[in-house]
């Protein structure tokens, strides 16, 4: 099965001049804890609730700092063709609970989240992604703020 069959296709995005009470009050409004951030039509991030707390409020951050000052830079995607399994396996590998998922023209066109792997009925891919996001530590620390 590919991953644009699991995936959720409508996707909210945020600028990274947007402040952390924007993102914040967007996450609350469509319950999700995770917003790609674009800068015009270029994914250029991703920003989270726990980075909210963590490198945000614990950095000392109030809520109209901006976006590009707490997100995550580095960007990890998919591609929506890309098999169900490649894409948890690939979530275990990266320790991320979420990926944008991208056409080959490099545009998105929604995320996949393990909830989305739960819910599409693969035990084995979620158990899987479950298993890698879980292990302490990695390229995305919370506390490594080039992460």
């Amino acid at each position: 099965m590919q991953i644009r069959n699991v995936m959720s296709p409508q996707v909210k995005l945020v600028a990274p001049e947007a402040t952390l009470r924007d993102a914040a009050i967007l996450m609350k409004s469509i319950d999700t804890g995770a917003l790609p951030v674009a800068e015009g039509d270029r994914l250029v991030g991703m920003i989270t609730d726990r980075d909210l707390a963590i490198r945000g409020l614990a950095e000392g951050m109030g809520p109209e700092a901006k976006v590009r000052d707490a997100m995550s830079h580095e960007v990890k995607y998919c591609f929506e063709e890309e098999e169900v399994a490649h894409v948890a396996s690939n979530m275990a590998e990266l320790r991320v609970r979420r990926l944008p998922v991208m056409s080959r023209e490099k545009r998105l066109v929604g995320i996949v989240s393990i909830s989305d792997l739960a819910t599409a009925g693969s035990l084995p891919n979620t158990a899987r992604a479950l298993h890698g996001i879980s292990q302490p530590g990695g390229p995305h620390n919370q506390s490594d703020p080039e992460a």
